[in-house]
């Protein structure tokens, strides 16, 4: 009988560590495949600059605001970067025209008869996952021109400078192939077919991203 017992438990806890097996493989495969598709979000991540305009605040008036000083960046913005043809160089660009662009949005906010004050600067930020037209871009940090305007609390507008899907470019039409390869694309393109990894990896990066806030309060 006892034999008996402790070969039926043999067999129940061999049944358990297939099981625990089988289980983990399939977590290790998950993650296997998210890391992968993570890449080429990175890919995305590193390779775009995007333009980020942030209102004063929600009100009416102040989102009106918003869109005007897009509205004369975009026409600055289509001069200044006619010819550049990759990040770096757009990037340089910016740069070097920082304080135009910050006269051009100081001017049409004095225009409007409002007095807040507005940084423009190029930096990194956080962005979630957002849509844009016939492409979706993953969470996560991207460099980005940002204009800043008064408190900064209201809702945001942005849009892709480089490759320059938001800066008219006499008549040629821009895609994210000129920035990076095409299985990134794919994926920023055809986002239907990713919706879960592209939550997955959402959530990772809010997560990395509270994380760096509680060092960066340390430090």
């Amino acid at each position: 009988m006892a034999k008996y017992f402790y070969k039926l438990m043999s067999k129940e806890f061999f049944k358990k560590d297939i099981t625990i097996a089988l289980v983990l493989a399939l977590i290790f495969s998950i993650f296997a495949s998210l890391a992968g598709f993570d890449v080429k979000c990175e890919e995305l991540r590193q390779n775009i600059l995007r333009l980020h305009i942030v209102a004063n605040s929600d009100s009416q008036e102040d989102q009106a605001l918003k869109l005007l000083v897009r509205d004369e960046i975009l026409k600055q913005s289509e001069g200044i970067f006619h010819n550049a043809s990759s990040k770096e160089e757009i990037e340089l660009i910016t740069t070097q025209n920082l304080e135009r662009f910050q006269s051009t949005a100081e001017s049409v906010i004095a225009q409007n008869g409002k007095t807040y004050p507005v940084k423009v600067f190029l930096g990194k930020a956080y962005f979630g996952t957002r849509v844009y037209e016939d492409f979706t871009l993953p969470a996560g940090e991207y460099e980005a021109l940002r204009v800043l305007i008064g408190e900064a609390k209201g809702k945001n507008w942005w849009c892709v400078m480089f490759p320059a899907m938001c800066i008219p470019a006499a008549g040629k039409e821009h895609s994210l192939s000129e920035a990076v390869d095409s299985s990134a694309a794919e994926i920023a393109e055809n986002p239907k077919r990713y919706k879960i990894k592209f939550k997955t990896v959402e959530i990772f990066s809010q997560i990395k991203e509270k994380i760096d806030k509680i060092r960066n309060e340390k430090t």
